[in-house]
């Protein structure tokens, strides 16, 4: 479902195959225990760059699991909660390098990475759920309030359905670079990764100081989690 490659400090989370890489609670199992092993195996100054394969970063939940199994849809809710909050404190810097879609969850997840790379000629970012008739949840409101630039266009993205362009996504203030074709994005994301891999920067610093920056969005993902227990 996933690999992790390490290139020196530089881990590289890669969705792998060619499917939609739907958020089903095998993978963001699997997407959580390569976190996991990251924090377990960096040393020194540390970057994550997370990536898919094929046509789609990911295209969010498995809405073919949740119609057979309606209790799924709340699963997969808890589990990208808590993957998220792992992922907004995981002691270094983080890079989705989206060469493809990444639509509703999916989205979510690319923007809960400090830095979005994205592919220029083929893909969306795009929250679907007025789409598809879902009532979007709190959290996810409150990611897109952090990371979209502006009122406008936190009602484009969630009210709308506004399907994003990398050119788009970058007047927004989500994608600071896109490029043309895939290995281009991964060339630049690992570029930007060695950048501030040389910073030295301290991961539990860093990591704090993401929370201080983030914590409206902690604070929702943990009320969420607290009110689930």
């Amino acid at each position: 479902m996933c690999t992790l490659e390490k290139q020196g400090n530089l881990f590289i989370l890669t969705l792998t195959g060619d499917d939609e890489h739907r958020l089903n609670p095998s993978l963001i199992d699997s997407i959580r225990a390569a976190l996991e092993r990251i924090t377990a195996e960096a040393t020194g100054s540390s970057v994550l760059i997370t990536t898919g394969q094929g046509k789609f970063f990911s295209n969010g939940y498995d809405l073919d699991l949740a119609s057979s199994d309606p209790s799924s849809l709340e699963l997969m809710d808890s589990k990208l909660k808590s993957l998220i909050f792992y992922l907004f404190n995981l002691p270094m810097p983080t890079i989705a390098a989206v060469t493809g879609h990444a639509s509703a969850a999916g989205f979510i997840l690319a923007m809960s990475h400090d830095y979005v790379v994205m592919r220029k000629d083929r893909g969306f970012l795009y929250m679907s759920e007025i789409d598809i008739g879902l009532k979007i949840p709190n959290w996810f409101v409150t990611l897109v309030k952090n990371k979209v630039k502006s009122p406008v266009a936190w009602r484009d993205v969630v009210m709308r359905g506004t399907k994003l362009t990398a050119d788009m996504a970058i007047e927004q203030g989500i994608v600071v670079s896109a490029h043309h074709g895939a290995a281009e994005t991964m060339k630049e994301a690992i570029k930007l990764g060695e950048v501030l891999m040389a910073r030295k920067w301290d991961g539990k610093v860093y990591a704090h100081n993401r929370r201080l920056v983030f914590s409206d969005v902690l604070a929702a993902l943990n009320n969420e989690i607290v009110s689930r227990l």
